[in-house]
């Protein structure tokens, strides 16, 4: 009996929390490189704050061109919804299960994970995901990120522009600057974006950067992520 009462307050627990947050919180989740830095693969999941249900995208990045490969966006949604003391994860496991073929064909190696340059530190008061600083220390260079932003329309109609300055500063005292992203590009109910990580590759030729998207929905804002890549 005890059990059962335990495992109803837990339910209840859940399902309430769920109502309470504004809009659902996805993951990210690193899940490698090819060995020389050319493709990158992560993903995101969660769960589905009005049906309960969890889910799963995987993406697998062309990091000189800075978009997916062909087939590398692939989605998947649970049919059943969570039990208590369930955090979605597990419809991230059965993606990467279901798509293993996909993932060796782009020879991406799971262990083979970005080395962290940069995390955010949530509380931290200079922290506003628009500009950061960091450095390499085993290059030697420096950088300076800038998220620039733009929108138009609101509610429905909301559209947002974003893409990245990049500055670069090697031991020599050189600069370089790259704009990283699509300027012009327009994403629907995209409320904000700010820079989560910057991870290097390996083989230290690949950068990524990890945007958190607000994104605009029926319940209030998503968490969403996305990835800008940059190939030296």
């Amino acid at each position: 009996m005890f059990r059962r009462i335990f495992f109803v307050l837990s339910s209840f627990l859940i399902i309430n929390i769920y109502a309470l947050w504004a809009g659902d919180s996805a993951s990210f989740a690193d899940l490698g490189f090819s060995p020389d830095g050319a493709i990158f693969t992560f993903a995101q999941y969660g769960v589905k704050s009005s049906e309960l249900k969890p889910w799963a995208e995987m993406f697998i990045v062309d990091v000189a061109r800075n978009t997916f490969v062909s087939g590398g966006k692939i989605a998947y949604t649970h049919d059943r919804s969570i039990d208590a003391g369930q955090d979605g994860v597990g419809a991230l496991y059965h993606m990467i299960a279901r798509n293993a073929e996909l993932v060796k064909r782009h020879n991406v190696e799971h262990l083979n994970q970005g080395l962290p340059l940069y995390i955010a530190l949530e509380g931290d008061p200079a922290y506003d995901g628009k500009t950061i600083t960091f450095r390499d220390f085993i290059s030697g260079i420096s950088y300076r990120a800038n998220v620039v932003e733009r929108d138009s329309g609101s509610g429905a109609n909301l559209r947002s522009q974003f893409h990245i300055k990049l500055t670069s500063v090697d031991s020599d005292g050189a600069t370089k600057t790259f704009t990283i992203g699509t300027p012009g590009l327009e994403r629907p109910l995209i409320l904000s974006y700010r820079i989560k990580k910057v991870l290097i590759a390996p083989s230290g030729n690949s950068l990524i950067f990890v945007i958190e998207m607000k994104r605009q929905a029926e319940n209030g804002p998503d968490i969403r992520y996305m990835v800008e890549a940059l190939r030296f």
